[in-house]
């Protein structure tokens, strides 16, 4: 089939468009050069040479190429390589073609610095304490709350000799706690408690018990006349292992009065003592930025606790996941005849 070039014809770079189609060539269409004819891509193309003369150059031989009746994506997708269909071209935004070219304000300039209404907020590092000392470690509208650090407060065989001694003969008991929804829970630790009066906290009370081991009644007055303060009860704790643990408390029952003073000895394994300062009301109770503070309790250590650190802060020793050894910690206390009240703990 012979086609005379003439304004049906259009050359875009190796390929012959027919942009008038006569009506002998419906269903063709026109591909690249002559060289396809010898490489047919498969049955659904029908190679037919066609020769196009432009007048001025020599006689060009193109294959037309006429697709069966489908015509669907689906045959329109075997044809590949330099025979596929042309993508379409992206349409392009004239917007910027009608928009007028920038110009400055005349006259000075003034930016406004707006603070954010939530400021970036960082947590606060943990504090380590583990030197002897005093550390005030907060002071605001209700006062100072201190600790006082004794590392050593016990020489080395007397620990011992004492925590053995204490292990095998206090009589220790697991304590049968109640929630806020009066549910009943076992303490994840032993107790036992000394004093004239009884003891209720977590809705549960510790009677009375005057009868102090020799032991307990020779480090109370040791204690008294180390800090100049005097103490008439004593909660004992032992932490069996690293799973016995205390939660997060205060201990500001009303029994013990404003401010009370709190002396406790660790015997026995050391375990990790954390403080967390209480949020201001309108945090709701979070206590994601809190300042912290932690203290390694070693065997035969004295932490006093004084001052509004039973007001302002929190304390607990959790629960750790490798091998840990018993621990008795003994809280010396000044206890009062307490009022009808509900355990703030």
């Amino acid at each position: 089939m012979n086609i005379t070039t003439g304004t049906n014809i259009q050359y875009v770079g190796s390929r012959a468009f027919i942009r008038d189609t006569p009506s002998s060539l419906k269903g063709y269409a026109n591909l690249k050069v002559a060289d396809w004819l010898y490489k047919p891509v498969s049955v659904a193309l029908w190679p037919i040479l066609i020769s196009l003369h432009k007048p001025g150059n020599a006689q060009q031989t193109f294959p037309l190429i006429q697709l069966n009746s489908m015509g669907d994506k689906r045959q329109r997708a075997r044809v590949q390589g330099s025979w596929a269909k042309p993508l379409p071209k992206p349409a392009c935004s004239t917007a910027h073609v009608q928009q007028k070219s920038g110009s400055w304000k005349a006259g000075p300039v003034t930016y406004e610095f707006n603070q954010p209404a939530d400021p970036l907020r960082v947590i606060p590092v943990e504090k380590v304490i583990e030197d002897a000392g005093v550390y005030e470690i907060s002071q605001g509208p209700t006062g100072v709350s201190r600790l006082r650090l004794l590392p050593g407060f016990l020489p080395l065989e007397q620990a011992d000799w004492m925590f053995s001694k204490l292990l095998a003969e206090l009589p220790w008991s697991q304590k049968t706690n109640y929630g806020m929804m009066g549910e009943a829970y076992e303490e994840p630790r032993l107790t036992c408690w000394y004093g004239e009066l009884p003891y209720t906290y977590s809705r549960s009370t510790m009677q009375a018990n005057p009868q102090w081991h020799p032991i307990l009644l020779n480090l109370r007055q040791t204690i008294e006349r180390e800090i100049s303060h005097t103490f008439n009860s004593l909660l004992c704790n032992l932490y069996r292992d690293g799973k016995d643990s205390i939660a997060w408390h205060s201990d500001n029952e009303a029994s013990f009065g404003p401010r009370p003073t709190i002396a406790s000895l660790s015997l026995g394994d050391t375990r990790v003592f954390r403080f967390r300062k209480k949020p201001p009301p309108e945090e709701n109770g979070d206590y994601t930025y809190t300042e912290k503070v932690k203290i390694p309790l070693s065997h035969g250590t004295l932490l006093i606790m004084e001052g509004c650190t039973q007001d302002d802060w929190q304390h607990q020793v959790a629960k750790e996941y490798h091998d840990r050894g018993p621990r008795i910690n003994l809280t010396f206390r000044t206890i009062y005849p307490e009022p009808v009240h509900s355990s703030k703990r």
